[in-house]
């Protein structure tokens, strides 16, 4: 164990500070419920879009995309697809604007200004919290299985053991230190609110900053010095039909890793991927911390600008973290201990170099830094869950004329029992892998269809959105058990069909939305697609309207990010991996996409 009493030192000062934060801002998060959910919409967008992108930069995300580089190589820069990624670049492009136009608190809420008041529009309520709090739930338990796994590295059981009055099998060790943390991260969450969480956001994205620049540098030292014991085509960026990577000859165990991955043939996988991750970022972000952030932005035109700072500040600073500990691991990988409780378990990797390759002090930074990237993806997700179960559960069905002071006790009390279930499912799940590969690829699948239709199709209501939603919900926790050995991204398909389904007869079957809440939502939001009987019907009222014919634009500008942004991404991989022309290039790409954006999106962003 090589943590010191210095890195123990920079820990204890973090937790302190961070709590501080939280018991300063207590009596700011009382005022209000939006005060509390969403900070009083008062803060910058580049706060929120950097407290955003720090709470995406968790410690299980990071843990996975180190795997995922060492065995796929430059390669793996396509797999945060599955996600997808680039939902970011359709955020700022055109759906950040258009969920703030409509100022609302939570996705489920959002729901009533589609929808309605009526039968139907209570029913998709109800259905879109069960699916958010599924999510924050999934997320949450992802989370702390992530960071025990992380923790368990440094401080090994049988150094614990002898001051406990039990003992543990060595399955559920890495879930007992995540318990310890989650519990601590609560206390800040729960007492400040959105502005307790931005602001220790804040703390870490800048530890982050430099522990990711450090690390880089020092790989970079590494490497001057050895040739990475890599196969042919591990450096590349771009593939064919299939993977073309093969280990035999450096690390067999990885052929194992990469078979069991399924994700062969990779251009098929690829192209499902991409498929399955437009009409994801279509349907718009999933109500969860992320919709939160842009919720809490002052107004459309700074909920665009902060989904753009996700993507500057994220990604790089990631990504140098990334590939540093993975070349590191190359370097070194016969010294490390990665071995799992079946054979070697590749998410180890991260705390395992960190553990062997970086001196005291810096390692403490970098603990601090990868469990506040914990602290701050729990605490986020943790919010959303408790806005969903006092905004839309409390005030709207027990008690609507609920005081300030009950509206705090509710916030403390289901915040308590959001976190319990979070780590029981935790407690029943495999890895962090298995987690991840059920959100994104399941249950985001059941997502999908209902959400698509109902920013883009006048005749979807909220009797479709219920049954495309439930066919959905369904299928994702039924189908995992009759595809067993499946990856959830082949069957994301029929999953899909499933929720089409429901979605267009639920509609069809039933009554359309009353044309006045539809009129009001198609002014407010002005979205493009299939609106032409609204359309008409608001223009009768006020000729002056005008139709929202950017989808062209919209979609130019969605390509142009998605490249910008994987530019932006391989860039910091190259410039580690020390291939100077391949960085050149990329450079190239980056500001050529920079310029476009500019004149295209930039300028034309809404002045309110």
């Amino acid at each position: 164990m090589k943590i010191q009493l210095l890195d123990i030192t920079v820990i204890i000062l973090y937790l302190v500070v961070v709590s501080v934060i939280g018991i300063v801002m207590k009596k700011q998060a009382e005022r209000s419920k939006n005060d509390y959910m969403l900070g009083g919409k008062s803060m910058p967008y580049w706060m929120l879009g950097v407290s955003n992108a720090s709470g995406m930069f968790d410690i299980s995300g990071t843990a996975w995309m180190v795997a995922i580089m060492f065995i796929y190589g430059v390669k793996s820069i396509w797999l945060p697809w599955l996600w997808p990624v680039f939902n970011q670049i359709f955020m700022m492009v055109y759906l950040s604007v258009w969920l703030r136009r409509s100022n609302v608190s939570t996705g489920a809420e959002w729901m009533l200004t589609r929808f309605g008041s009526k039968h139907d529009a209570r029913l998709s309520h109800k259905i879109i919290i069960a699916f958010a709090l599924l999510c924050c739930l999934g997320f949450m338990a992802y989370g702390f299985i992530g960071l025990g796994k992380f923790l368990e590295i440094f401080i090994p059981w049988q150094v614990v053991q002898p001051y406990l009055m039990f003992d543990l099998a060595p399955e559920y060790v890495a879930h007992f230190y995540g318990i310890i943390f989650t519990l601590f991260t609560v206390f800040y969450s729960l007492l400040g609110g959105m502005k307790s969480i931005v602001w220790a956001d804040l703390i870490h994205y800048v530890i982050m900053v430099f522990v990711s620049v450090a690390v880089a540098v020092i790989a970079m030292n590494a490497l001057s010095g050895h040739n990475l014991p890599v196969p042919g085509g591990w450096q590349d960026l771009f593939f064919g039909k299939d993977l073309g990577l093969d280990w035999t000859g450096y690390l067999e165990e990885v052929n194992v890793k990469i078979k069991s991955d399924g994700f062969s043939p990779f251009g098929y996988f690829f192209a499902l991927m991409t498929a399955k991750g437009i009409l994801a970022s279509l349907a718009g972000p999933a109500p969860n911390y992320d919709m939160q952030k842009i919720l809490s932005t002052k107004s459309p035109r700074e909920a665009a600008m902060m989904s753009m700072i996700v993507n500057v500040v994220l990604l790089p600073t990631r990504y140098l973290l990334i590939i540093g500990v993975t070349v590191l691991g190359l370097i070194f990988y016969k010294d490390l201990n990665i071995a799992g409780v079946s054979g070697p378990d590749f998410e180890r990797l991260l705390p395992a170099v960190l553990n062997a390759h970086i001196p005291s002090g810096l390692l403490g930074l970098i603990l601090v830094g990868l469990m506040g990237a914990f602290m701050g993806t729990f605490a986020g997700t943790f919010n959303a869950a408790q806005a969903y179960l006092v905004n839309d559960i409390y005030l709207k069905s027990i008690n609507p004329n609920a005081t300030n002071k009950q509206i705090s006790r509710m916030n403390y009390s289901l915040g308590l029992a959001v976190v319990v279930i979070s780590i029981t499912l935790g407690l029943f799940a495999k890895d962090v892998n298995s987690v991840l590969q059920w959100i994104v690829g399941a249950l985001y699948g059941g997502y999908v269809a209902a959400n698509v239709l109902k920013w883009h199709w006048w005749r979807f209501n909220g009797t479709g959105f219920f049954w495309g939603m439930l066919a959905g919900i369904l299928s994702a926790m039924i189908l995992p058990y009759i595809y067993q050995d499946t990856l959830p991204l082949y069957y994301f398909p029929l999953i899909l069909l499933l929720s089409v389904i429901g979605s267009v007869a639920g509609s069809l079957l039933s009554p359309p939305t009353d044309m006045e809440v539809l009129k009001k939502f198609y002014r407010n939001v002005r979205p493009w697609g299939f609106w032409g009987p609204v359309d008409e019907a608001v223009k009768k009222e006020d000729p002056a309207f005008e139709t929202n014919k950017s989808f062209g634009l919209d979609m130019f500008n969605v390509l142009i990010g998605t490249v910008g942004q994987t530019a932006i991404t391989a860039l910091p991989v190259f410039i580690v991996l020390m291939m100077p022309g391949q960085g050149f290039l990329t450079a190239g790409v980056l500001l050529v996409c920079v310029f476009i954006l500019w004149k295209t999106w930039y300028k034309k962003l809404p002045s309110e």
